[in-house]
């Protein structure tokens, strides 16, 4: 069974906010779920960084915004006014997830570029078990809801129904293309 554009666009979003949510608790000094800021760094990272809100809160900004605009491009479309932007927002946050892929299947295999050895095991594990794995798969769904049909109502409409009229100008000049 194929993902809907709309399922693909509620995981991405629900996965870019659970992390924007974690680096808003990072900038509280919170250490959870590591027991101290080192340990943590070399969990997610993979090298010894600072969490502070300087470096934590503009990455949440990052995440919230990139949920927000795939979100946008699967709820309004392409034909939106602000759709370009929507589009392109979702292709980032595609682009950004793939080379976070990339660069986790590199350290998996043993490319340890940049990597800390003094980090241990802990974000061999994670990178191969949870962040590589969610990453390329948060791509393939950006990218699916980039590719999604134009019309915001055809994704919310059960199969087999036909979608509500237009009611911009740009989306009966789309849905005329369409047919």
């Amino acid at each position: 069974m194929a993902i809907t554009p709309r399922a693909a666009a509620l995981t991405v979003a629900g996965v870019l906010t659970a992390d924007g949510l974690l680096h808003v608790l990072w900038s509280t000094g919170s250490t959870w779920p590591a027991g101290d800021a080192r340990a943590l760094s070399y969990a997610v990272l993979g090298i010894d960084a600072p969490f502070t809100p300087p470096v934590v809160l503009p990455l949440a900004a990052v995440l919230f915004g990139g949920a927000a605009l795939v979100t946008a491009r699967a709820r309004l479309g392409r034909t939106h006014r602000l759709g370009r932007l929507f589009q392109a927002g979702t292709l980032a946050v595609a682009c950004g997830t793939a080379l976070r892929g990339i660069a986790g299947l590199g350290w998996a295999v043993g490319w340890g570029t940049g990597l800390d050895p003094a980090a241990g095991d802990t974000f061999q594990l994670l990178n191969r078990g949870l962040y590589t794995p969610l990453c390329l798969l948060l791509a393939a769904a950006a990218l699916r809801v980039a590719a999604g049909r134009d019309s915001a109502t055809a994704l919310q409409e059960p199969a087999g129904k036909e979608a509500a009229a237009p009611r911009t100008a740009a989306g009966k000049e789309a849905a005329a293309r369409a047919r």
